[in-house]
């Protein structure tokens, strides 16, 4: 996707500028807008209709944590929103990516990484800093919450999601399971709905956070 109308979120004069050269510095002919708090951000986003990506910091004025983030991706659901912040911690960084955002960019990352984000996030990735790991952390109420939402899939469900966690499209789960891709399509729309989530990408960061695997098992026709 090419970025041409790009939203940079933050109450830091200096950090917007600083983001400002970055882009400028990486992509040719964008519009470039402007936020420093929750309400600016609303105001463009009604005032232009689209957006390409919101560049957002998660501690300006009326973001009350992650509700601020919850709330653009509930009233606005195709325009992307990365986060960018000052934090190092892991599971800030996780909650926002289960919030909907659709990647997580610390400022600390050189202007190279951060262009990568960004491109890789324009691409329809979900960025997440390739270094930092929550390895040996138990499982929290969050991924407990997590497992909890996947327990209401039924069967059939749960081996879409494996597929879907695979990489596999629609039309190859089709195949795999000897149904329409019509059903296929009814069974990720009712997954996304029972995980409470935007798209196939924020299903698969869910599933693969509580290290959910495709089932060995698998039926060979539709059961309803």
């Amino acid at each position: 996707m090419e970025l041409e109308r790009i939203l940079i979120a933050d109450d830091h004069s200096l950090v917007r500028d600083g983001l400002r050269t970055v882009i400028s510095g990486a992509f040719d002919s964008f519009e470039l807008f402007e936020a420093a708090s929750l309400e600016e951000v609303v105001a463009v986003i009604e005032r232009e209709g689209s957006l390409d990506l919101v560049l957002l910091d998660l501690h300006m004025p009326g973001m009350n944590g992650m509700a601020g983030l919850e709330r653009l991706r509930a009233s606005y659901p195709t325009v992307p929103v990365a986060i960018v912040s000052a934090s190092q911690e892991y599971g800030v960084a996780r909650n926002a990516l289960a919030a909907g955002a659709s990647g997580f960019i610390p400022k600390s990352l050189r202007r190279s990484a951060i262009v990568d984000a960004i491109r890789r996030i324009s691409a329809g990735e979900i960025f997440f800093p390739e270094d930092w790991s929550d390895a040996g952390t138990p499982a929290g109420p969050a991924e407990v919450d997590i497992m909890q939402r996947i327990d209401t899939l039924t069967p059939q469900q749960k081996v879409v999601l494996g597929f879907v966690v695979a990489g596999k499209l629609n039309k190859q789960i089709a195949f795999e399971l000897d149904v329409s891709i019509t059903t296929v399509k009814a069974h990720v729309s009712a997954i996304l709905n029972k995980l409470n989530v935007y798209s196939r990408t924020q299903a698969v960061l869910l599933a693969t956070r509580v290290h959910f695997e495709d089932v060995s098992s698998r039926p060979q026709k539709d059961q309803h």
